[in-house]
């Protein structure tokens, strides 16, 4: 589970996002990096037991920085209010996509997800291209009862016309208008300090495995 005084430094620092607060209470933002990272650790750990992907990654791969890049943000806020970790094949700057965890307590925002967002414009048409080609085995995936009971259906980002390239009278046209492939499911406050958390996460990433799997074959 995750250490409460980490859902405690996360809740604090949405209420007081600027750096006089942050510097005193760095002792606390330590513990909370230390402690995610642990746990995101042994989610690797146990993730390994699912494929080959997961092997020779830690958590230094996975876990993203507190501190926002504001250089180009009209929002000036220094501080993320949440922590996050990519699981995919390579760490989080690899081309893959992977497994998200994102950790939000203080609006109980925290969720799963997985996919690709908003890609680039070369590796959507690559995944278009893979589902136009094999759009049973993708229907099969994104239909399966498991996966639609915990993640729903695609998150719905789509272009209103056919893409560029694609015949309008497609027989499934409206898989191959979305601009990003990704699915996500919320984590309850109540989850994160429960002992039953790694096994539900690790559920979780066994259900979305599938697909993926399909998604990274589009760029391999």
């Amino acid at each position: 589970m995750i250490h409460p005084l980490t859902l405690k430094f996360l809740t604090a620092i949405d209420k007081n996002n600027n750096r006089e607060w942050f510097e005193k209470n760095k002792k606390s933002y330590e513990f909370a990096k230390e402690d995610f990272k642990i746990w995101v650790d042994k989610i690797i750990n146990d993730a390994q037991k699912i494929g080959d992907d997961y092997k020779n990654l830690s958590s230094k791969d996975c876990v993203f920085r507190i501190y926002r890049d504001v250089r180009f943000s009209k929002n000036k806020i220094p501080y993320k209010n949440n922590m996050g970790a990519q699981l995919k094949k390579g760490g989080k700057k690899s081309p893959y996509c992977g497994f998200y965890i994102h950790i939000e307590p203080s609006k109980n925002a925290s969720f799963i997800a997985g996919g690709f967002w908003m890609p680039e414009g070369d590796v959507l048409k690559k995944v278009r291209q893979e589902i136009e080609y094999n759009t049973y085995d993708f229907k099969k995936i994104i239909n399966d009862k498991k996966f639609k009971t915990l993640y729903g259906a695609l998150e719905d980002h789509k272009l209103k016309k056919a893409p560029k390239g694609i015949d309008p009278s497609h027989p499934d046209i409206e898989l191959l208008k979305f601009t990003s492939y990704v699915v996500s499911a919320p984590i309850d406050n109540s989850d994160l300090t429960s002992e039953k958390l790694n096994k539900q996460i690790i559920k979780a990433l066994k259900t979305i495995q599938p697909f993926l799997d399909f998604l990274n074959t589009a760029i391999e």
